[in-house]
Protein backbone atom coordinates (compact mmCIF):
# COMPACT_ATOMS: atom_id res chain seq x y z
CA UNK A 1 0.00 0.00 0.00
CA UNK A 2 2.06 3.36 -1.07
CA UNK A 3 1.88 5.79 1.28
CA UNK A 4 1.56 9.76 0.24
CA UNK A 5 2.61 12.06 3.35
CA UNK A 6 1.19 16.11 2.65
CA UNK A 7 3.09 18.83 4.84
CA UNK A 8 2.22 22.78 3.81
CA UNK A 9 0.73 21.60 0.38
CA UNK A 10 3.28 19.07 -0.41
CA UNK A 11 4.30 15.47 -0.41
CA UNK A 12 7.06 14.90 2.04
CA UNK A 13 8.94 12.15 4.09
CA UNK A 14 9.89 12.60 7.24
CA UNK A 15 12.85 10.14 9.38
CA UNK A 16 11.20 9.06 12.49
CA UNK A 17 8.75 11.47 12.79
CA UNK A 18 10.53 14.31 13.07
CA UNK A 19 9.03 17.26 11.63
CA UNK A 20 13.01 18.87 11.49
CA UNK A 21 14.02 16.28 9.19
CA UNK A 22 11.96 16.62 6.21
CA UNK A 23 12.31 15.60 2.70
CA UNK A 24 10.04 17.34 0.08
CA UNK A 25 9.27 14.34 -2.49
CA UNK A 26 6.90 16.58 -4.96
CA UNK A 27 3.53 17.15 -5.96
CA UNK A 28 0.97 15.12 -3.51
CA UNK A 29 -1.63 14.69 -5.98
CA UNK A 30 0.60 13.73 -8.73
CA UNK A 31 2.26 10.73 -6.99
CA UNK A 32 -1.10 9.99 -5.87
CA UNK A 33 -1.95 9.36 -9.59
CA UNK A 34 0.73 7.34 -9.81
CA UNK A 35 0.37 5.20 -6.81
CA UNK A 36 -3.25 4.73 -8.15
CA UNK A 37 -1.58 3.68 -11.78
CA UNK A 38 -0.54 0.47 -10.09
CA UNK A 39 -3.92 -0.68 -8.62
CA UNK A 40 -2.80 -1.04 -5.42
CA UNK A 41 -5.81 -1.82 -2.86
CA UNK A 42 -6.18 1.41 -1.14
CA UNK A 43 -3.59 4.81 -1.37
CA UNK A 44 -2.58 5.72 2.49
CA UNK A 45 -2.43 9.26 2.66
CA UNK A 46 -1.27 11.26 5.90
CA UNK A 47 -2.02 14.96 6.44
CA UNK A 48 1.03 15.84 8.85
CA UNK A 49 0.16 18.77 10.38
CA UNK A 50 -3.27 17.64 11.01
CA UNK A 51 -1.83 14.56 12.46
CA UNK A 52 0.45 16.79 14.46
CA UNK A 53 -2.40 19.39 15.82
CA UNK A 54 -6.09 18.22 15.28
CA UNK A 55 -8.51 19.34 12.94
CA UNK A 56 -9.39 17.23 9.62
CA UNK A 57 -8.76 18.50 6.41
CA UNK A 58 -11.89 17.85 3.71
CA UNK A 59 -10.71 20.02 0.94
CA UNK A 60 -7.10 17.88 0.49
CA UNK A 61 -9.64 14.42 1.66
CA UNK A 62 -12.03 15.26 -1.60
CA UNK A 63 -9.04 16.62 -3.58
CA UNK A 64 -7.47 12.91 -3.14
CA UNK A 65 -10.66 10.30 -3.70
CA UNK A 66 -11.01 12.80 -6.61
CA UNK A 67 -7.36 11.81 -8.44
CA UNK A 68 -7.00 8.14 -6.84
CA UNK A 69 -10.04 6.86 -7.99
CA UNK A 70 -11.67 4.25 -8.73
CA UNK A 71 -8.60 3.35 -5.92
CA UNK A 72 -10.01 3.88 -2.87
CA UNK A 73 -8.36 6.28 -0.09
CA UNK A 74 -7.48 5.50 3.31
CA UNK A 75 -6.59 8.59 4.90
CA UNK A 76 -5.88 9.70 8.61
CA UNK A 77 -4.81 12.97 10.72
CA UNK A 78 -6.63 15.27 13.11
CA UNK A 79 -9.16 12.70 13.25
CA UNK A 80 -10.44 13.44 17.11
CA UNK A 81 -14.37 12.44 17.29
CA UNK A 82 -17.17 10.26 15.54
CA UNK A 83 -18.27 13.26 14.05
CA UNK A 84 -14.26 13.72 12.34
CA UNK A 85 -14.48 9.87 11.13
CA UNK A 86 -18.47 10.22 9.33
CA UNK A 87 -17.11 13.89 7.77
CA UNK A 88 -14.48 11.93 6.03
CA UNK A 89 -16.52 9.10 4.66
CA UNK A 90 -18.70 11.35 3.99
CA UNK A 91 -16.23 12.96 1.76
CA UNK A 92 -15.83 9.76 0.22
CA UNK A 93 -12.49 8.37 1.93
CA UNK A 94 -12.62 4.25 2.17
CA UNK A 95 -10.85 3.97 5.61
CA UNK A 96 -10.25 6.74 8.02
CA UNK A 97 -6.24 6.45 10.32
CA UNK A 98 -7.34 7.11 13.98
CA UNK A 99 -4.36 7.34 16.22
CA UNK A 100 -4.66 9.97 18.78
CA UNK A 101 -8.79 10.08 19.50
CA UNK A 102 -8.18 5.66 19.69
CA UNK A 103 -6.39 5.90 22.74
CA UNK A 104 -7.60 9.08 24.34
CA UNK A 105 -10.73 9.32 26.58
CA UNK A 106 -13.25 8.70 23.98
CA UNK A 107 -14.76 5.25 23.58
CA UNK A 108 -13.13 4.00 21.04
CA UNK A 109 -16.25 1.70 19.87
CA UNK A 110 -17.66 5.39 19.30
CA UNK A 111 -14.82 5.12 16.77
CA UNK A 112 -15.87 2.39 15.04
CA UNK A 113 -19.19 2.58 14.97
CA UNK A 114 -19.16 6.10 12.80
CA UNK A 115 -17.41 4.33 9.67
CA UNK A 116 -14.26 2.26 8.24
CA UNK A 117 -11.58 3.32 10.63
CA UNK A 118 -8.17 1.56 10.70
CA UNK A 119 -6.36 2.21 14.69
CA UNK A 120 -2.52 3.72 14.22
CA UNK A 121 -0.82 1.75 16.69
CA UNK A 122 2.59 3.31 16.34
CA UNK A 123 5.35 2.35 18.56
CA UNK A 124 8.99 3.95 19.93
CA UNK A 125 10.62 1.84 23.10
CA UNK A 126 7.71 -0.19 23.22
CA UNK A 127 4.94 2.30 24.17
CA UNK A 128 1.99 3.80 21.54
CA UNK A 129 2.66 7.42 20.77
CA UNK A 130 -0.06 9.57 19.68
CA UNK A 131 -0.62 13.48 18.05
CA UNK A 132 2.15 13.23 15.19
CA UNK A 133 4.17 11.00 17.46
CA UNK A 134 5.31 13.71 20.00
CA UNK A 135 3.08 12.35 22.70
CA UNK A 136 2.98 9.27 24.65
CA UNK A 137 -0.57 7.23 25.19
CA UNK A 138 1.07 5.21 28.01
CA UNK A 139 0.14 2.04 26.88
CA UNK A 140 2.08 -0.83 25.76
CA UNK A 141 1.60 -2.50 22.35
CA UNK A 142 -0.69 -5.52 24.39
CA UNK A 143 -2.77 -3.10 25.95
CA UNK A 144 -3.35 -1.16 22.60
CA UNK A 145 -4.40 -3.75 20.41
CA UNK A 146 -6.21 -5.04 23.53
CA UNK A 147 -8.18 -1.90 23.45
CA UNK A 148 -8.84 -2.20 19.79
CA UNK A 149 -10.03 -5.80 19.94
CA UNK A 150 -12.67 -5.10 22.99
CA UNK A 151 -14.11 -2.02 20.45
CA UNK A 152 -13.96 -4.51 17.32
CA UNK A 153 -11.70 -2.64 15.10
CA UNK A 154 -11.35 -4.72 12.64
CA UNK A 155 -8.03 -2.73 10.71
CA UNK A 156 -4.74 -1.80 12.57
CA UNK A 157 -1.59 -0.13 11.18
CA UNK A 158 1.28 -1.05 13.30
CA UNK A 159 4.45 1.13 13.04
CA UNK A 160 7.78 0.87 14.16
CA UNK A 161 8.72 4.67 14.74
CA UNK A 162 12.33 4.16 14.68
CA UNK A 163 12.76 2.64 11.33
CA UNK A 164 9.88 4.86 9.85
CA UNK A 165 12.20 6.68 7.15
CA UNK A 166 15.02 4.97 7.55
CA UNK A 167 15.17 2.07 5.12
CA UNK A 168 16.91 -0.16 7.64
CA UNK A 169 14.13 -3.14 7.15
CA UNK A 170 10.90 -3.33 9.35
CA UNK A 171 10.85 -4.46 13.12
CA UNK A 172 10.36 -7.99 12.72
CA UNK A 173 9.95 -8.51 16.85
CA UNK A 174 7.56 -5.57 17.05
CA UNK A 175 5.19 -7.01 14.36
CA UNK A 176 5.48 -10.64 15.61
CA UNK A 177 4.87 -9.68 19.10
CA UNK A 178 1.29 -7.32 17.56
CA UNK A 179 0.52 -10.57 14.83
CA UNK A 180 0.60 -12.59 18.25
CA UNK A 181 -1.72 -9.99 19.99
CA UNK A 182 -4.06 -9.08 17.80
CA UNK A 183 -6.50 -11.40 15.02
CA UNK A 184 -7.38 -8.56 12.37
CA UNK A 185 -6.11 -7.33 9.65
CA UNK A 186 -3.10 -5.93 10.41
CA UNK A 187 -0.69 -3.67 8.43
CA UNK A 188 2.79 -3.25 8.97
CA UNK A 189 5.13 0.36 8.28
CA UNK A 190 8.30 1.44 9.00
CA UNK A 191 11.62 0.80 7.12
CA UNK A 192 9.84 -1.27 4.47
CA UNK A 193 12.61 -1.40 1.59
CA UNK A 194 12.29 -3.98 -0.86
CA UNK A 195 9.79 -7.05 -2.04
CA UNK A 196 12.52 -9.55 0.68
CA UNK A 197 10.94 -6.97 3.28
CA UNK A 198 7.47 -7.55 2.49
CA UNK A 199 8.10 -11.51 1.96
CA UNK A 200 9.35 -11.13 5.76
CA UNK A 201 6.26 -9.38 7.23
CA UNK A 202 4.38 -11.84 5.15
CA UNK A 203 5.86 -14.73 6.49
CA UNK A 204 5.13 -13.60 10.18
CA UNK A 205 1.14 -13.72 9.13
CA UNK A 206 0.43 -9.58 8.67
CA UNK A 207 -2.18 -8.66 5.99
CA UNK A 208 -0.35 -5.97 4.29
CA UNK A 209 2.75 -3.06 4.37
CA UNK A 210 2.70 0.61 4.27
CA UNK A 211 4.99 1.88 1.94
CA UNK A 212 6.71 5.47 1.46
CA UNK A 213 10.43 5.83 0.99
CA UNK A 214 10.67 2.49 -0.88
CA UNK A 215 8.39 3.30 -3.75
CA UNK A 216 8.89 6.85 -3.95
CA UNK A 217 13.05 5.65 -4.35
CA UNK A 218 12.04 2.77 -6.89
CA UNK A 219 13.18 0.42 -4.29
CA UNK A 220 9.95 -1.84 -4.13
CA UNK A 221 7.72 -1.49 -6.95
CA UNK A 222 4.48 -1.26 -6.68
CA UNK A 223 3.21 -4.53 -9.01
CA UNK A 224 5.47 -6.36 -7.26
CA UNK A 225 4.16 -5.62 -3.20
CA UNK A 226 0.69 -5.72 -4.11
CA UNK A 227 0.03 -9.22 -4.91
CA UNK A 228 1.96 -11.60 -3.07
CA UNK A 229 1.14 -9.89 0.26
CA UNK A 230 -2.70 -8.51 -0.27
CA UNK A 231 -4.97 -11.17 -1.24
CA UNK A 232 -8.39 -12.53 0.65
CA UNK A 233 -11.39 -11.47 1.82
CA UNK A 234 -12.17 -7.89 3.84
CA UNK A 235 -13.99 -5.53 2.62
CA UNK A 236 -13.88 -1.75 3.00
CA UNK A 237 -17.30 -0.16 3.75
CA UNK A 238 -18.21 2.86 2.73
CA UNK A 239 -20.66 5.42 2.44
CA UNK A 240 -21.76 6.73 -1.22
CA UNK A 241 -19.14 9.60 -2.39
CA UNK A 242 -20.80 13.25 -2.70
CA UNK A 243 -22.44 13.31 -6.68
CA UNK A 244 -19.01 15.20 -7.71
CA UNK A 245 -16.45 12.68 -6.45
CA UNK A 246 -16.36 8.67 -7.81
CA UNK A 247 -17.78 6.94 -5.62
CA UNK A 248 -15.19 3.99 -4.02
CA UNK A 249 -17.64 2.23 -1.85
CA UNK A 250 -17.20 -2.07 -2.65
CA UNK A 251 -13.56 -2.52 -3.45
CA UNK A 252 -12.11 -5.78 -2.23
CA UNK A 253 -9.20 -4.05 0.18
CA UNK A 254 -7.06 -7.48 -0.84
CA UNK A 255 -7.84 -6.84 -4.53
CA UNK A 256 -4.46 -6.24 -6.73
Amino acid sequence: MPAVDVLDGRAVRLTQGDYERVDDVGDPFELVRRAAAASPPLIHVVALAAARDGGISIGLAEAVVEVSAPVPVQLGGGVRSAADVSALMDAGVARIVVGTAAFGELPLAQLADAGEICVAVDVADGVVRTAGWRASSGLTVTEALDRCADAGVQHVVCTAIARDGTREGPDLALLLAARAGYDGELLAAGGIRDAGDVEAVRELGLDGVVVGRAWLEGTLQLEMGVTPILGSAAHVRTRKAPPSRHNVGGRSVREA
